[in-house]
């Protein structure tokens, strides 16, 4: 007893040493880090548990705590989303995710007749890799506040990976750099202010996700998946997921965008964004911004749930050597929900925007525009936490003239891939997941090269 009464003196004089006053829990999660190292017994730990429940019951309420100078109180409240606290009138909230899966992904051997550029089923051998889906972990940071009636609010996204990458050719994102010694990238996607009020709408002013192919990627079942790997022998942050066999990728992109207030379930948006030069055809020197907008309805028909969109991009290329030329993109799509069953339907055209990537193959060498189009059809049903999916999709490129078809015959056709999905919510955390895709690409000479994965792992968000 003797020994209880000395060791318990000792713990307490610890807190107040350290502070005052001691905040819920600090004592018992003492206690039991001692518990653990075994200075105390079952029988002390039990016995001064019990007693530091006892004086936690009878302490009094702590007393309120006065406004600060600034005429704000300081009261602090929990979130009621993400992890963070409202203190004076500021919202501080961390949000995020991790991944991770195991990839094996079956290509074939390399021939002359599976050549197939802007391809992007496997070629070449086997490989398993423990990697990122099509997501990179990310946290985000929010500080948002109410100020003269205008909600305002600073976002900041990290995206980093878990794998190691070279940092060529892609920055934080460029291909891996599987060797000991090395780091993983951190993808700072977003950094964008906010304002806006009821009746107004809201403008957004910074870097973050674009308009078009936005809804396409979001409403995509292998975004919290693996999808097609690419680069599974040295993987980089991310896989394709469906990007370039269904949609072309939205980007991140700077942008000053406004979006309208919720009319009758319709809002819409509409932005200038900094234009983006080809990844592929001529250099350029552009003097214009570029265009985006996206119109979006949310409704509810009886137990039928309906998420209808529409989207649209617009971009001058100045050319420095060679003619100038407008590209031009538009999305529309279809989600519905009925009781345990959800559908999606995308579909995309393009004049000089290109496949995958925005800008990726736009162009022949000389600025002449190829025209693009694709498609997704999905379905996903959810039975308690089980849900089991699938879908289908491609993305199409076509030549810009005769020329282009005699200078570039292995120019990719047409991607397409077919995805199978299993998925497990261990918690309102964590999802567990496992899922099997055929990728097929082909060319316009009729190259072809197809190739089979399987992943499996899990994705936490918060």
């Amino acid at each position: 007893m003797k020994r209880t009464l000395l060791l318990a003196s000792a713990a307490m004089g610890l807190l107040c040493a350290t502070a005052t006053p001691a905040m819920a829990g600090t004592t018992a999660d003492l206690l039991k880090r001692l518990h653990e190292k075994g200075i105390l017994s079952d029988d002390e730990y039990q016995e001064l548990l019990k007693n530091e429940s006892a004086e936690a019951a009878a302490a009094p309420a702590a007393p309120p705590v006065t406004p600060d100078a600034s005429g704000g109180g300081r009261t602090v409240r929990m979130t009621d989303s993400g992890v963070g606290f409202e203190m004076g009138g500021v919202t501080l909230k961390f949000s995020g995710s991790v991944n991770g899966f195991y990839v094996h992904d079956n290509g074939e051997a390399p021939s002359a007749t599976n050549s197939v550029v802007g391809g992007v089923a496997t070629v070449g051998s086997n490989s398993s890799a423990i990697r990122n889906g099509l997501l990179p972990g990310f946290l985000k940071v929010e500080v948002t506040t109410n100020q003269g009636g205008w909600d305002v609010g600073a976002h900041f996204g990290m995206y980093p990976g878990i794998n190691s990458v070279s940092y060529s050719g892609g920055g934080a994102n460029s291909p891996g750099n599987p060797r000991g010694l090395q780091t993983a990238g951190i993808d700072f996607r977003q950094t964008y202010l906010t304002f806006g009020r009821p009746g107004f709408g809201e403008v957004k002013i910074g870097r973050d996700i674009g308009l078009f192919a936005s809804e396409q990627i979001l409403n995509d079942i292998t975004l919290l998946s693996s999808g097609t790997p690419a680069g599974n022998v040295a993987p980089s942050n991310t896989t394709l997921g469906r990007i370039g066999v269904g949609y072309i990728y939205t980007d991140f992109q700077p942008q000053i965008t406004y979006t309208t207030p919720n009319f009758s379930g319709f809002t819409a948006s509409i932005g200038i964004f900094e234009p983006l030069s080809s990844l592929t055809g001529p250099d350029e020197s552009n003097k214009e911004p570029g265009f985006q907008g996206k119109l979006v309805y949310d409704g509810k028909f009886g137990g039928v749930a309906t998420r209808l969109w529409a989207a649209g991009i617009r971009q001058k290329h100045n050319v420095i050597a060679g003619p100038d030329y407008t590209g031009w993109g538009w999305d529309a799509g279809a989600k519905v929900t009925v009781g345990p069953l959800t559908l999606v339907g995308t579909y995309y055209d393009a004049s000089g925007l290109g496949t995958t990537a925005l800008n990726l193959f736009d162009t022949d060498g000389l600025g002449n525009k190829r025209d693009s189009h694709g498609f997704y059809l999905q379905g996903l049903a959810s039975f308690g936490k089980f849900s089991v999916g699938g879908s289908y999709g491609e993305s199409n490129l076509d030549y810009a003239n005769a020329a282009d078809a005699l200078a570039n015959p292995t120019l990719v056709d047409k991607n397409s891939s077919w995805v199978g999905q299993v998925r497990y919510g261990l918690t309102s955390w964590v999802t567990l997941l496992s899922e099997y895709v055929h990728t097929k690409s082909e060319a316009h000479n009729g190259n072809q090269a197809s190739s089979d994965a399987i992943a499996a792992g899990a994705i936490l968000f918060f």
